[in-house]
């Protein structure tokens, strides 16, 4: 190519180049320039626009006549038409923006007699292709990210498209069935059930169903798995993709027989609390005595169904107690408890108590008339203590509520139905009343379907020290004190008939914490009834021995009664309130073994 070094020289040549080219351009040029959809602009030796079409003139947004003439870079700021002019070399696909639009422009020296006479550039708008890659970019990403996310699962992953060919897996199923991705990709679910991959296939069974379905499947490695299909659906409601989900049952039935067995352990340990704590007692039920635990595991039993009970022993054993215990442990211990001293209320008056009465039924009474406790304990329990003190009159309406399970007003005809638990007690021996005619004796058998009968505490002796410290623990935190006991103080209650039983050794811990002056319980603080009974005691027959003597026998006899009942010097020690070696060294200086050892 034949280059000019002289600039003016190359401008006169390219402006007569473009003077004879304007003068031969016809009017069929121009149009068919102007018929190019893409921008077209060319310039001359001094990089003034000679030639443009009409998509030009609108992409600068100016007339042809403002156009030409003009300076290039008047119009495209980044135009490198000029550097072509410097070069002589073409350049091609060179981004370029103009008014907010994106062009890919290639540019071509104009060469007239080897000389560089000009430029010419064609753009082409990319706006819309640029915009499309970068929805193709951000379409990869997001299916890198999906693929991503079904890889991280821990369940195994499997899709098909709408006519069952696998599309896509990922590494948990491969793992969780041992079928490779290479192996099945790009292969229809029909024709993996014919080779014997499966033996039957979810797939297909959406794609017949249309909706989620789930089958268990035995795979070739021996693996139990649950896999469950779901239909994806375009907006023609047609499937055209069928995700399936797969877990491995074999970890989640190990799993389970797990938790069996921690809910058989639980059981086991509950069973085994509730055994402690039926030796230990519960802070409210003192319960140290062999007879006792049997009475209180009854009373556990009895509280699982509802049948009536009837509770008897001396005044003062603890009736009320266990009638609580049977009520608090039973199904219904969230309802009512109602207790009634049937002995404490005039006859006359126990009726309208029980059962209640209407408006001016009788003298004195209410004028709104008034419920009674069987109303008040519906759907809960009742507790009639001392129910031997009963009239005959009075026992025949009780019986009518036990077998109606319904009571009627004083005043009234209409019945009311209720639903009550009926657990009586007495300290009187009603199979004796019976024979006396003094008590009703169908009464007596409805009463007594389940007997509890519960010893004086003379015949469970070994708990009454238990109970002593129970009730001095009691007694000085209910009046802040901290008052001790006198060991020998120990000895000589235990010593006692207590005829009052529990109630009564209660009524003295008591009496002991309030009146005695200083911290320490002594023997004189002891009621003299106590110290010196006038009638039959257990120390009549230590007459004429010394102190240390006396209480040496009575520490003789309380360990050995220990001993044989509870059977070891370890739960003798508990029952006694004391260690196990102090009862292991007394045992051996008194010549003592628990029976049958």
């Amino acid at each position: 190519m034949k280059e000019l070094k002289n600039p003016e020289a190359r401008s006169d040549a390219g402006a007569s180049f473009f003077k004879n080219l304007k003068m031969n351009i016809s009017d069929q040029i121009i149009v068919l320039m102007d018929s190019i959809h893409n921008p077209v602009v060319a310039i001359d030796s001094r990089s003034r626009v000679v030639l443009c079409n009409q998509t030009f003139t609108q992409v600068v947004n100016r007339s042809r006549q403002e156009v030409l003439g003009a300076p290039i870079g008047s119009m495209i700021a980044e135009t490198r038409l000029t550097r072509i002019l410097e070069t002589g070399k073409p350049e091609a696909a060179h981004k370029l923006r103009i008014a907010d639009k994106l062009y890919l422009a290639n540019r071509s020296p104009i060469i007239d007699n080897g000389m560089v006479v000009g430029a010419m550039a064609l753009l082409q708008d990319i706006s819309g292709l640029e915009s499309l890659a970068d929805e193709l970019k951000l379409s990869s990403n997001t299916n890198e990210e999906l693929q991503a996310i079904i890889e991280s699962s821990f369940d195994g992953i499997f899709v098909t498209d709408g006519q069952g060919t696998v599309t896509r897996l990922n590494k948990a199923y491969e793992h969780l069935t041992g079928i490779r991705h290479s192996e099945i990709i790009g292969m229809s679910m029909a024709e993996l059930v014919k080779n014997g991959y499966y033996n039957e296939s979810v797939t297909l069974k959406v794609l017949k169903s249309k909706r989620p379905e789930s089958v268990f499947q035995e795979v070739k490695n021996g693996k139990t798995i649950m896999v469950t299909g779901t239909p994806v659906l375009d907006k023609e409601g047609n499937i055209f993709r069928v995700v399936t989900n797969v877990r491995d049952m074999t970890k989640l039935n190990s799993l389970q027989h797990e938790l069996c067995s921690m809910k058989t352990l639980r059981s086991q340990y509950e069973i085994e609390l509730n055994s402690l704590r039926q030796k230990q007692g519960d802070g409210q039920f003192v319960v140290r005595s062999k007879k006792m635990l049997e009475i209180k595991v009854l009373a556990m039993r009895i509280a699982q169904v509802d049948s009536t009970v009837l509770i008897q022993g001396e005044s003062g054993v603890g009736k009320e107690m266990v009638a609580e215990m049977i009520h608090a442990n039973g199904k219904r211990k969230s309802m009512p408890f109602i207790k009634i001293n049937c002995a404490s209320i005039p006859e006359t008056l126990l009726e309208a108590e029980l059962f209640g009465y209407t408006p001016g039924s009788f003298t004195g009474a209410s004028s709104k008339g008034k419920a009674g406790l069987f109303e008040a304990a519906h759907n809960g329990s009742i507790f009639m203590d001392e129910v031997g003190e009963m009239s005959l009159p009075l026992q025949s309406k009780l019986l009518r509520v036990i077998q109606e399970k319904e009571i009627t007003r004083i005043g009234d005809t209409r019945p009311i139905t209720v639903n009550v638990r009926i657990i009586a007690a007495t300290n009187r021996d009603l199979e004796k009343m019976v024979e006396e005619k003094n008590f009703r004796k169908d009464l007596f058998f409805r009463l007594n379907v389940v007997p509890v009968q519960i010893p004086p505490l003379r015949e469970r002796s070994e708990a009454i020290v238990p109970m002593i410290y129970h009730f001095l623990a009691k007694y000085n935190k209910r009046f802040d004190f901290s008052k001790q006991m006198d060991p020998n103080v120990v000895d000589i209650l235990t010593t006692h008939d207590w005829p009052g039983n529990v109630r009564e050794l209660e009524n003295v811990i008591e009496r002991l914490v309030v009146i005695t002056p200083g911290e320490l319980i002594g023997i004189s603080d002891i009621p003299e009834a106590i110290r010196h009974p006038g009638g039959k005691s257990r120390l009549n027959c230590l007459t004429g021995k010394t102190l240390k003597e006396i209480l040496e026998e009575v520490e003789s006899r309380a360990i050995k009664e220990a001993l044989d009942t509870h059977g070891t010097t370890r739960k003798a020690a508990e029952a006694l309130g004391v260690n196990q070696s102090t009862v292991v060294r007394k045992a051996s200086r008194y010549g003592l073994r628990p029976e049958g050892a």
